[in-house]
């Protein structure tokens, strides 16, 4: 089934994020992750093009996920494909019968590099695979502004291409701060961009990954986030608890706001989203 579809439906939903093994493992355990994941019955499950592991991997838990009755969101970066690879992957994904990709720049080199090849930025991947076949295709945002640009301006005229290019939905990186995503709303709303925006949203359960996790989104942490990295940071058990509760009230704030899709970002802990499904599961109908 392809996103486009189900983010019609004005129910609330959630879908969830994994991230396959590296290179020199086997695909066995995060195939587990899957069994824990699905009968929390998510809207789709997206797998990433995990750094250190392979674009087949992503493929081959892409399958996974589908015969589970799931679609599957299969992430496609340009800092590892040109078009003969995106070629190969996107004819290894539409013989699986996967529907869905998210198309990404993809993390850059140690030395800060961009892409040089056939992709220089993700819509251009974007526009690349709309023209080979029928895939739905989503791409990223930040609601705090890109880190690299420079404006406000500037990054929704990346979005407004990236729209142009072929994109039917957007994903937002993870914030910890939903009225940056409501400002966010309202600023393709004023550009005329119509995408629809699937709301990240990262379960931190420790004090160390939260601050990673903001470096990585390029969003701002809010002093309330701060405080229970302070406060609970040496307990690992009252972190995560602390951390399922956080995530959990920014979901029911969305869902209260109207926004009715919702991504969390597993970190392959199915633990942890059974634990946040259970407290909305009256909220969701499930």
């Amino acid at each position: 089934m392809k996103i486009s579809e189900i983010l019609k439906n004005d129910s609330p939903s959630v879908s969830f994020e994994i991230f396959p093994p590296k290179a020199s493992q086997s695909t066995e355990e995060t195939v587990r992750v899957i069994e824990k994941l699905a009968p929390l019955a998510p809207s789709f499950i997206s797998v990433t093009c995990r750094a250190g592991s392979t674009p087949d991997y992503t493929v081959k838990v892409a399958e996974a996920v589908e015969s589970f009755g799931i679609p599957a969101l299969a992430h496609l970066t340009c800092v590892s494909s040109d078009s003969r690879e995106a070629d190969r992957l996107t004819d290894a994904l539409a013989s699986r019968g996967i529907e869905n990709i998210l198309a990404l720049r993809g993390d850059l080199p140690a030395d800060g590099s961009f892409p040089t090849g056939d992709f220089p930025h993700a819509s251009d991947l974007i526009a690349y695979i709309k023209r080979r076949g029928s895939f739905c295709l989503g791409g990223a945002c930040y609601p705090d502004r890109h880190p690299e640009s420079r404006t406000y301006a500037e990054d929704i005229e990346h979005l407004r291409i990236k729209e142009a290019s072929g994109a039917e939905f957007l994903t937002t990186q993870m914030f910890f701060d939903n009225d940056l995503y409501y400002a966010f709303l309202y600023r393709l709303l004023r550009a005329g961009i119509k995408l629809p925006v699937i709301a990240g949203i990262m379960p931190v359960t420790n004090a160390r990954q939260i601050i990673r996790s903001a470096e990585l989104s390029g969003t701002a942490l809010p002093p309330r986030m701060r405080a229970i990295a302070d406060r609970f940071g040496d307990d690992p058990a009252a972190a995560r608890q602390a951390g399922i509760a956080y995530a959990t009230e920014q979901i029911v704030d969305l869902f209260a706001h109207g926004v009715n899709h919702v991504h969390i970002y597993t970190m392959n802990r199915p633990e942890t989203a059974a634990a946040i499904m259970n407290n909305i599961s009256d909220i969701i109908g499930k």
